[in-house]
């Protein structure tokens, strides 16, 4: 409560100060000290974490100085442990991801392998229909395939009967002068 009144009153007393131009130099001249020796008590303990200048810290300070290298060591610590297991969940739901497609894909195949499968009965079906059909007929046939895709049709080509003695008139011979 007296901090809160004491604040009270310097600002009051601020505020009646900045009113007098001569005041206002005095007031940021004393502001820039305080800061000034703000930023050297700042590096002063900057250069005491970081191990240096010690010797004239009494042993007081110097267990101050531990426990408060020993908070941040445990500050650290904890947020390094907090990232890492932030980390760990994240790979472990993208296993997860990971293993959903591959069994999709498994299943994909298996079903691509399964209509392969029925395709290739289909056509062997055809197949020996057309070559028990074929072996009735009279006609010689013949199949073309390329020999790379089963699941094409092949074509059947037939040979017909030749041409009888009327077809077979000679061509009238052409003299040349």
């Amino acid at each position: 409560m007296n901090s809160v009144i004491g604040r009270y009153k310097r600002v009051k007393e601020e505020h009646h100060q900045l009113m007098n131009p001569a005041s206002v130099v005095k007031f940021w001249q004393r502001e820039a000290a305080s800061l000034r020796q703000q930023l050297q008590h700042l590096q002063e303990y900057h250069r005491q974490l970081k191990g240096e200048e010690l010797s004239g810290l009494s042993i007081n300070d110097l267990q101050n100085l531990e426990k408060q290298l020993e908070l941040s060591l445990k500050a650290v610590r904890m947020k390094k442990d907090q990232i890492l297991t932030h980390e760990i969940k994240e790979l472990n739901h993208k296993e997860q991801l990971s293993h959903q497609e591959s069994l999709e894909l498994q299943k994909k195949l298996d079903l691509m392998c399964q209509e392969n499968t029925q395709l290739k009965k289909m056509v062997d079906g055809t197949r020996q229909a057309n070559e028990a059909s074929t072996s009735r007929s009279s006609h010689t046939n013949y199949t073309l395939s390329n020999g790379h895709d089963d699941l094409h049709e092949p074509v059947h080509l037939r040979l017909s009967q030749p041409l009888g003695p009327e077809n077979d008139a000679p061509e009238k011979s052409i003299t040349l002068g």
